[in-house]
């Protein structure tokens, strides 16, 4: 049996190129887990082992993988930072208990380290700030720490200090201990001394103690009554107040390094020990009925309880569907049966592995805390919960955001129709943000994702990994429609064709709804006119047309129907009669009621060199993009703007020509507006081409 206090479940999530991956690796060396570092822009890493991810120096899918430091057992996942890649984040961070924020030393709080920053406070992760690259040209450990709480909002205790800066930075200074930690040049991560502070920093080092004293010593009234009565704590003490601090996100413990050349990594993990949670302390996740709302029973995390554990990543590889499972309570054993809530079957559990990136460990059982891979799994999707068959719950499911971009592919020939449809079908499983619809008018296959980047690694996975050579279409705006005016209208359904009839009268009021409202159906109806049970009919009607809107066959958002008034016939009414009078009361009333097409509109968040300021705003304003807000750094200008999808494509090499290569950028999806005239006219001729040419 597993001390859980001893275990740390815990991930490592920043901006794409703040060194996640390479502190990882330093990681795996330090607790003896590898013996050989490799480096990213060798495409030699652990966790990076996607032919895809080596090739890019990028993160793509998080991996998993299991150490040991100081007789704590560490499962870490190492996730991506491109923003086309959040869903990796936001799922692994569904389960872990803590996390390490990974901060560049000279770009500070990049766009994405604020939507993971987002999704961590969501989840309610506590976490370690770890600021790196203190080594780079133009790094300001102290001007990271100050964006930390002015962009984040977040409240960072600076726990080490930095000593030299640049090509001088040599090591840190720990704040509890007050002693330096000197590292040489042999790039050994084990060379380093323990000495006292340099004389030039001790007055800094004093300050920033008493400062980090002030910040945690709140947490407990008796620390800090005696605090105020001219005591200092001692470190056991300040060590039990960051602990309880961190765990209830009051604040962050903040450390510094360079993971490359192998400086300051142990803090950060001694860090992860004595400050983030174990699985007993963190809140139990939540347990929910079938359709979604809670029960007010928690899974508490204990061996003992029965069975439950959260499907939270599916991965094919050479072997087969390895669903990564977090157990919550209760034990998994090989050989047993589990009950998947969702679908209501039951499977066997096969094999259980421990994963270390792409290499196993097998396993007989695994306990409460444990993060482990099962193979075999048949019907088990991310988000579906699994427990013991005896006692049936569901864990509080995941979420996922729509995709806002699509792209027509086909086969290149026959033979690789099949292999492409069973590929897909593996790839659907394994990121629930990628999805996959065939255009039922020209047979096309549609890929949709979250941005152009997603995208073409799938095409890339489908060719190299699977095998299918595919012919790419042009991206795809996921455009939408909604209306703009109220209309009061009738519709009556009548057949009669011997036997009995179809009746179903209804009045109804179509009206604009909120922005991001989406479909909305009330019944205002009084007296029988029509009776109750037919309004689900009326309902089930309009919510069926809502996927082909009048002007184009996009999906209609952001509207209201009021049912008000009507009639029935006592024989030939059915809900039937009511659905098929509802679907014309759509075709007949949304031209009418002013319809218009809305676009994705991205939240675009551009870093250019400060030189080239003028041209990138020149360019953002020609793509139909507002700015909304310029903030000057030391190395460049973050320039944040709101720009249409539509109007992004290729914007990475026209960014990078304009900024002689050192321009950076990352959108998210905000919002839609509506399309001007122009545009609109324009997707619109678009779409009755290629509907003409498939009728043909």
């Amino acid at each position: 049996m597993t001390d859980l206090a001893l275990y740390r479940n815990i991930g490592i999530f920043a901006h794409v190129d703040a060194g996640k991956t390479t502190t990882t690796e330093r990681i795996l060396k330090l607790t003896g887990k590898i013996h050989k570092i490799g480096e990213v822009h060798d495409g030699e890493t652990t966790t990076d082992f996607m032919d895809q991810e080596r090739e890019r120096g990028i993160t793509i899918q998080s991996a998993a993988t299991t150490c040991f430091w100081k007789d704590h057992r560490f499962n870490i996942i190492d996730t991506p930072g491109h923003v086309d890649f959040t869903i990796e984040v936001y799922r692994s961070l569904k389960v872990l208990d803590g996390g390490i924020g990974v901060f560049c030393g000279s770009g500070g709080v990049e766009p994405q380290s604020e939507t993971n920053w987002r999704y961590a406070n969501d989840s309610k992760v506590a976490r370690v700030i770890y600021i790196n690259k203190l080594d780079r040209i133009g790094a300001d450990f102290y001007r990271v720490v100050k964006q930390v709480e002015e962009v984040l909002g977040a409240v960072p205790v600076v726990m080490t200090l930095p000593i030299g800066t640049e090509d001088e930075f040599v090591g840190v200074v720990d704040l509890l201990t007050e002693k330096a930690w000197i590292w040489d040049n042999s790039g050994d991560p084990m060379n380093y001394v323990i000495e006292d502070i340099p004389a030039d920093l001790v007055e800094k080092a004093k300050e920033w103690r008493e400062r980090l004293i002030d910040q945690v010593a709140d947490q407990f009234d008796d620390v800090m009554e005696a605090y105020l009565e001219g005591e200092t704590p001692d470190v056991e003490t300040l060590k039990r107040c960051l602990r309880k601090g961190t765990i209830h996100l009051d604040f962050f413990p903040t450390f510094c390094g360079s993971s490359f050349k192998n400086k300051g990594v142990q803090l950060v993990l001694d860090g992860v020990i004595d400050y983030l949670p174990c699985p007993t302390e963190v809140n139990p996740q939540p347990e929910v009925d079938l359709e979604g709302n809670p029960t007010g029973k928690f899974a508490i995390v204990d061996a003992d309880k029965p069975l439950r554990a959260l499907a939270f990543k599916i991965m094919d590889d050479r072997f087969g569907a390895l669903t990564f499972l977090r157990i919550y309570s209760g034990k998994l054993e090989k050989g047993t049966s589990v009950l998947n809530t969702f679908t209501g079957k039951t499977e066997r559990i096969g094999r259980i592995v421990e994963m270390h990136a792409d290499a196993r460990n097998e396993l007989e059982s695994a306990q409460a805390g444990d993060i482990v891979a099962v193979l075999g799994m048949k019907n088990v999707q991310t988000g579906h919960t699994l427990c013991d068959p005896k006692f049936p719950a569901t864990l509080e499911p995941m979420v996922f955001p729509d995709p806002v971009i699509s792209l027509a592919i086909s086969p290149k020939d026959k033979g690789a129709s099949e292999k492409m449809g069973i590929a897909l079908g593996k790839m659907i499983q394994e990121d629930p943000s990628f999805h996959v619809e065939t255009d039922e008018d020209s047979g096309e296959t549609i890929l949709k994702g979250m941005g152009e980047l997603h995208l073409d690694i799938k095409v890339d996975i489908l060719r190299r990994t699977h095998g299918v050579d595919v012919i790419v279409g042009k991206p795809q705006v996921a455009y939408r429609e909604t209306i703009t005016k109220s209309v009061e209208d009738e519709y009556t359904h009548k057949k009669q064709s011997g036997g009995s009839g179809q009746y179903g009268k209804i009045n109804y009021i179509i009206q604009p709804g909120e922005p991001g409202s989406g479909f909305v159906f009330e019944s205002a109806v009084t007296g029988g006119n029509v009776p109750r049970e037919y309004w689900p009919a009326v309902e089930k009607g309009f919510k069926s047309m809502l996927d082909k809107g009048v002007l184009a066959g996009f999906p209609c958002l952001d509207f209201k129907v009021i049912l008000t008034d009507g009639a029935f016939h006592a024989v030939d009414s059915s809900a039937i009669a009511f659905e098929i009078a509802a679907k014309a009361a759509f075709r007949q009333s949304i031209p009418k009621a002013g319809p218009q097409l809305i676009e994705p509109i991205m939240a675009v968040d551009t870093f250019t060199p400060s030189d080239h300021v003028g041209d990138v705003i020149g360019d953002l304003n020609r793509r139909r993009g507002m700015i909304k807000s310029q903030d000057p750094g030391v190395t460049g200008v973050r320039i944040k703007s709101d720009v249409p999808l539509s109007e992004m494509f290729g914007y990475i090499g026209d960014l990078r020509t304009m900024t002689s290569g050192r321009g950076q950028f990352s959108m998210e999806f905000s919002h839609y507006l509506p399309c001007p005239k122009n545009v609109a006219d324009e997707v619109i001729k678009e779409v009755n081409e290629r509907n003409a040419k498939k009728n043909k």
